[in-house]
């Protein structure tokens, strides 16, 4: 992982087309601005963390389901 110190109003760079800037700092909480692509997700960790699981568990149920109808036909 890449750690960088960055203050308010300076950037981070990758590679051409993605650019992160601090906006502000308040108190513990910092505010960024993100330029990227339209074809690029975005999420907040969390989020993402939540549609893997809900996929995750989507996929469980499917196969579930697919097993139980194998069964049915024997």
């Amino acid at each position: 992982m890449l750690y960088l110190s960055r203050k308010k109003d300076e950037s981070i760079r990758i590679n051409d087309d993605i650019i992160i800037k601090i906006e502000s700092i308040t108190g513990k909480t910092v505010k960024l601005g993100i330029e990227f692509p339209a074809g690029v997700s975005v999420l907040r960790q969390e989020l993402y963390d939540k549609i893997k699981q809900a996929s995750n568990a989507a996929v469980a149920g499917a196969l579930l389901f697919k097993e139980k109808v194998n069964d049915n036909k024997k």
